[in-house]
């Protein structure tokens, strides 16, 4: 986010141009089966530190050492900016954008030009070497149509050749969601995933475009300005879930990022504040029975012209099935533009895109 000028530009060709559309992969891991356990395999200690002693798996993703996380970073071409940790998860605020990881649970989401997916395999092998965790419960990866596909690096330069990747590693199914000539949404998950989890798992997204340039104006860097933590706290982003510690950045000339933890939820928000490609996501698996006052409340703190929201939940959500989360017409000063609802095997999905009325 950091790479990019404050001004107005007349097309997104100028170096002004950002895609703030985020990349974003999910990865749950579980306790391999017996048959399983025997190619899990352990780390050892590193070359040079004596006889090599074999680590016992943790079966925690956290036990990955830091070094290991900086390293697969690079891979993706971003770096991390800060951490912060509870009980349940380590959270990095990234230099574009976010990762979260907790026991089993594995979360990158990235920005730009990043590239994501080939810090799958990367992933996978850091899970089954140290933490022993050799088998994967269920995957997630998605993303919004880029407003310049051209400008991504491989394998991301278009769904077809990201499914490819993907369909290497782990055989899903791909599903594109949303208008072929306006706001598509794309979806990779697995054709078979392991056993549903039996506890609550929700997650909502708020994807927004055409942001209030005022509101937007304190999302640029200002040398003698308020602090990134006096943003998160002016704008009522620190007020959407009460008392979840933040950890925040704003980007030089623009940009700002924050992630919040609150006991096994997290949420993270990302900006790009420029007026010719204004962006900002909101995403969060927070246990509410409804999204609506939520997704009311960022929207009042961001005013976008558009946007769209997806709502994964599982067969024990809190919020029961994703289509009842949310009422349409509940949210303040937008119409529905379109809807959608999938299916999947312990999962079900509730997309819609909403205009300014």
């Amino acid at each position: 986010m950091g790479d990019i000028e404050s001004g107005r530009v007349d097309n997104p060709n100028h170096v002004n141009f950002f895609e703030g559309p985020e990349k974003l992969l999910e990865l749950w891991f579980r306790v391999p089966t017996s048959d399983e356990v025997s190619t899990a395999g352990v780390a050892t200690a590193p070359a040079g530190a004596g006889t090599a002693v074999p680590t016992p798996p943790s079966g925690d993703l956290r036990s990955v050492p830091h070094q290991e996380w900086v390293d697969l970073l690079t891979l993706v071409k971003c770096t991390i900016l800060s951490k912060i940790s509870n009980e349940q998860t380590d959270s990095y605020v990234l230099s574009e954008s976010s990762m979260f990881v907790s026991a089993r649970r594995f979360i990158l989401k990235t920005c730009g030009t990043t590239t994501l997916l080939p810090a799958v395999p990367v992933v996978l092998d850091l899970a089954k070497r140290y933490c022993g965790l050799a088998a994967i419960d269920d995957v997630f990866y998605s993303r919004k149509k880029f407003q310049m596909p051209e400008r991504q690096l491989a394998p991301h330069t278009s769904f077809e050749s990201e499914v490819a990747f993907l369909d290497q590693i782990f055989g899903g199914d791909a599903y594109c969601l949303g208008r072929m000539n306006g706001d598509m949404w794309y979806l990779y998950t697995l054709l078979e995933p392991f056993a549903p989890r039996e506890a609550s798992d929700q997650t909502l997204e708020v994807l927004m475009h055409d942001l209030d340039p005022t509101v937007m104006r304190q999302h640029f860097y200002k040398a003698d300005g308020v602090s990134a933590k006096e943003v998160t706290e002016r704008s009522g982003i620190g007020a959407l879930l009460p008392g979840a510690v933040t950890d925040e950045y704003i980007f030089e000339p623009c940009g700002y990022s924050v992630n919040g933890l609150l006991g096994d939820a997290y949420f993270t928000i990302h900006v790009t504040p420029q007026a010719e490609c204004s962006y900002a996501s909101f995403e969060t698996n927070v246990d509410l029975a409804n999204y609506g006052d939520l997704i009311n409340r960022v929207l009042r703190i961001f005013q976008p012209g558009r946007f769209s929201v997806t709502v994964f939940a599982n067969h024990v959500a809190v919020c029961g099935d994703s289509l009842t989360s949310f009422a349409d017409d509940a949210l303040v000063g937008y119409k529905r533009k379109d809807k959608q609802y999938f299916q999947f095997k312990h999962y079900n999905l509730n997309f819609g895109h909403f205009s300014r009325r």
